[in-house]
């Protein structure tokens, strides 16, 4: 078939709710099946041509005995990992992730249906048709893809429906990598770039899979140039120049308040639309109650019979009104939640990086400062001990006595070996620091046996303790200081 490109849907979400898995299973009551053809397109002489994947690549009908959200806590607690939104008020982490995958109808409903009659229409009775074995091999096809990318491990549903007037599969996938969700290492990235670059080419890898079904890759967002707003600016605004991370920041901050205001004006996009459907299906209900009325009339022969025909006709009429509207309504709905849901999506990705640049930007600042603070130290400790030994020459032995045994004589004196034995302590190296002391002329110290850092005993207490018994060890064994 010419022209028949593939369709894949990207989704992530914060867990995956009881509805949508009674959507994806059809596991519907009497009303929710009625609720559910009111405002979709199913086909319930279809629904039993509906199947899943499992491990394995094996297919089977759609258990519906066990809801999505029960399977992915059966599977995380045989894997013995925690699902980190687990206790919370509120999820937070990005626990799942939601993909549809299909292509263009008519190829879809060649490869589910083949050459037989289907009646797409709503109320339509399809009890005839048969399920064609191109689909399951398709859909074994796309499993495969999909476990070889992420792992079959972590697939929770993998389901394909044919009782749509579009056959599509929808995966339920969990972002797990080592034994731990990791949304961001495996999706998103380190910044929007490299998402966009991965999205990009997951679709071509996707097509790989889909050239032996004749279908294509279809053009991307980004190659068609159908982008929002605030994806270019987004864009353009990262690909600036920045001499440092506060410029970064700075540039974030003018992409999140571009997103601030999108987001407003898709939100109130939403409200107006979703306003309007609620009206149109008032009105639908509204004609239909009237159509049912004039039919029990004329049934009844109450009235005249042509007027009652020329109403029932009208209000039909008006009616296919109503709901071509609500039809054009419903579909521009969609596309504006879908639209908001990728404002937010952007919304995260940047306060996400920004947040990592500002740490960057604290740790970079606190490394800095660490630099010169301990380049100041050095700086005033060899001033110190270069006054010391000038200051010393000019001493008489009475003068000189004074200094004996302190830190500032021993520095002067033996500052680079006192140092290393200081260092060699702090780390642990008591042998080895003893060692060292004795090769140069030390003896001192006292016993060591039981030496080390006492559990309560910050860094710079114990580097204080080290450089005390450094100086000790590094005295002469008899305890005198040796001639000058």
């Amino acid at each position: 078939m010419a022209n028949a490109k593939q369709v894949m849907d990207f989704r992530p979400s914060k867990g995956i709710s009881t509805s949508q898995s009674n959507e994806h299973l059809r596991r519907w009551t009497e009303k929710g099946w009625e609720s559910a053809l009111k405002i979709g397109n199913y086909d319930p002489t279809r629904e039993r041509l509906n199947f899943e994947v499992v491990r394995g690549g094996k297919i089977r009908p759609v258990d519906k005995d066990h809801s999505i959200p029960q399977r992915m806590a059966d599977l995380l607690r045989w894997r013995g990992i925690k699902d980190p939104n687990d206790g919370l008020a509120e999820p937070k982490y990005r626990t799942v992730v939601n993909f549809i995958f299909g292509g263009s109808r008519e190829r879809m409903q060649e490869l589910a249906f083949g050459s037989q009659a289907v009646n797409f229409d709503k109320g339509a009775d399809n009890s005839a048709v048969v399920r064609k074995p191109d689909i399951e091999q398709w859909a074994k096809d796309v499993y495969t893809f999909v476990s070889g990318k992420y792992g079959e491990e972590n697939i929770v549903a993998f389901i394909v429906h044919l009782d749509e007037l579009n056959p599509h599969i929808h995966c339920t996938l969990l972002p797990i990598k080592d034994g731990k969700f990791a949304y961001k290492d495996i999706f998103a990235g380190k910044d929007k770039y490299e998402y966009s670059a991965r999205m990009k080419q997951l679709h071509s890898d996707f097509a790989e899979v889909n050239s032996r079904w004749g279908m294509s890759r279809g053009a991307s967002v980004s190659e068609t140039g159908a982008k929002h707003r605030t994806t270019e600016e987004y864009r353009r605004h990262l690909s600036e120049e920045c001499t440092n991370v506060e410029q970064q920041i700075g540039q974030h901050r003018k992409a999140l308040s571009s997103l601030q205001t999108d987001i407003r004006l898709a939100e109130r996009r939403v409200k107006g639309l979703t306003t309007m459907v609620e009206n149109l299906r008032n009105e639908k209900a509204e004609k239909e109650a009237q159509i049912v009325a004039a039919e029990r009339e004329l049934a009844a022969h109450d009235g005249n019979a042509q007027e009652l025909a020329d109403r029932i006709a009208r209000l039909q009429s008006e009616l296919g009104g109503i709901e071509a509207k609500l039809a054009d309504k419903n579909g521009k709905l969609q596309e504006a939640d879908r639209q908001l849901a990728a404002l937010k999506e952007d919304m995260d990705a940047i306060e996400l990086r920004t947040e990592e640049l500002r740490a960057e930007a604290y740790k970079y600042s606190g490394d800095v400062q660490s630099k010169v603070d301990t380049l100041l130290r050095d700086v005033l400790l060899e001033d110190m001990v270069s006054e010391y030994r000038d200051l010393s020459a000019q001493m008489d032995e009475t003068a000189r006595q004074l200094f004996d045994n302190s830190l500032l004589c021993s520095i002067a004196e033996q500052g680079q070996d006192v140092m290393h034995c200081a260092t060699m302590l702090f780390l642990g190296m008591v042998d080895d620091a003893t060692t060292f002391a004795e090769t140069r002329g030390g003896g001192g110290g006292g016993k060591k046996s039981g030496w080390g850092r006492d559990d309560d005993e910050d860094n710079r207490a114990w580097a204080r303790r080290c450089m005390r018994m450094a100086r000790r060890m590094m005295r002469p064994a008899t305890g005198k200081k040796p001639k000058r």
